[in-house]
Parts: structure tokens; sequence; C-alpha cells
């Protein structure tokens, strides 16, 4: 088959096959299916396991895998006997270290959990990016990441693996222009980079800012608060 703009080749509604112009593409369907993503390759599964396809439908790696993700920032997660790590798009190891849990490379940097369930993030050549652990590490994203410290508490850090305040939190949500979401013992609220409270009150749930405005609910009734803390009932 020849090769077709990866971009344009969809995954269909029960995620078995792929669809081009919403049409069964190479013919076939699959146990399973992921999306295409840069260079152009998708995981699939079969009986044997998991391997990756170009835009052809041709297998590119072959595997099999017990599990295989996309690749982000070059590189996919994957799952063997010897268990999670990284593959570039030849099919080759980035580096020779195993987990028992890979995420995706975001911002160049991979959350990893090792044997003794102490979770990190990686570079793409697979160095630390510091020697401390955590009970959880989420991705970065805009170039900060919510840590779960081993009290249970919650922080940020940079891309030095630095923590950007000094306060904790009870939970926390990802930083999205400047501003994220962060629970204490009153609830939830809104802190700019320096882990500073906007406002005064709290809510029993709360969404990032959009343009301005986040969904939040305050136990009562569901509102719109502003970043003045002012709300208005929907």
């Amino acid at each position: 088959m020849k090769n077709m703009n990866w971009k344009e080749i969809k995954v269909s509604r029960d995620w078995t096959h792929f669809l081009v112009d919403g049409n069964l593409a190479f013919g076939r369907k699959f146990k399973s299916v992921l999306k295409f993503h840069a260079p152009g390759l998708a995981p699939v599964q079969n009986d044997e396991g998991w391997h990756f396809i170009d835009p052809s439908g041709k297998k590119v790696i072959p595997g099999p895998f017990q599990k295989a993700w996309g690749f982000y920032c070059g590189l996919s997660a994957v799952e063997d006997e010897s268990g999670c790590y990284h593959l570039d798009p030849r099919g080759n190891p980035a580096y020779p270290d195993r987990y028992t849990w890979c995420g995706n490379f975001q911002e160049d940097l991979c959350t990893v959990r090792d044997r003794d369930g102490n979770y990190f993030h990686i570079h793409l050549n697979g160095r630390r990016l510091s020697p401390a652990n955590y009970r959880y590490a989420g991705d970065f994203k805009d170039g900060f990441a919510c840590m779960m410290l081993p009290n249970g508490n919650f922080k940020h850090i940079d891309r030095n693996g630095e923590y950007i305040y000094e306060a904790e939190f009870k939970d926390l949500g990802v930083y999205h222009k400047g501003y994220a979401t962060a629970r204490d013992e009153r609830g939830w609220f809104h802190i700019d980079l320096e882990g500073k409270a906007l406002y005064g009150e709290r809510y029993s749930m709360l969404e990032p800012f959009y343009n301005g405005v986040a969904l939040g609910e305050d136990g009562n009734s569901k509102t719109l608060v502003l970043k003045t803390g002012e709300f208005y009932p929907l």
C-alpha cells in the first residue's frame, strides 16, 4: 500500500482500526490501535502482542510488546518481559534502565516508577532530572510539574528539579498561563507562581482559568470564579 499522510489517518470509534476519509485503512482491523504520532508511527495490537506500523500499514518495529504507546518527543513507552522503557523510531532502547511504569515524554522529560515504587523524572537519554524520590510525579507543562512528596503533600518543581515555592498543598493542578489550582484544608483555590493564593475564598471543585474565568462549585451551586474571587451562579 502506498504511504499516506499519517496526519490524515484517524482512529475508529472502537479503537480497533484506522480510517482514511471514513474508509477502512490497510484493509484490516486489529485487536486494538492507538493514534499515529510523529514521526508517523502507530502502535497496534494483534494476537501476538503490540508492534508499530508506518503510514502504509507495514510493521516497522516488530516487538512484540506487552504494551506500547505513541511517540512523544521522539520516543515511545513500551513494556516487555524486562519491564517498561522507551524506544526510538528505529526500535532501539533510549537507555539501559527498566522501570515498573513509564509515562510519555512531555517537554523532553518523563515521569517513571522504579522497582521500589519511587517516582521521578528522566531526560530523553534516561538520565535522572534529580536524585529526589517522590510518591508520585506528574507530567511537565509550561516548564513545571506537580510532585507528591513522601508526606503526601504536593509541590511544583521546575525543569531543574527545584521547588519553585516553599508552601505545601493537599492537592495541586498543573500551571496554565501562570496559575494553578491548589487545595488546602479549606478547599480549592488558585495560586500564582510563588505559591500564593489569588483570593481568600475556597471551593469544593475548581477548574483552571479559561480567559480569566474558571468553573467552580461552592458546595451549593456551580459558579463562575473570577481572578478576584468573585463568583456568579450559573
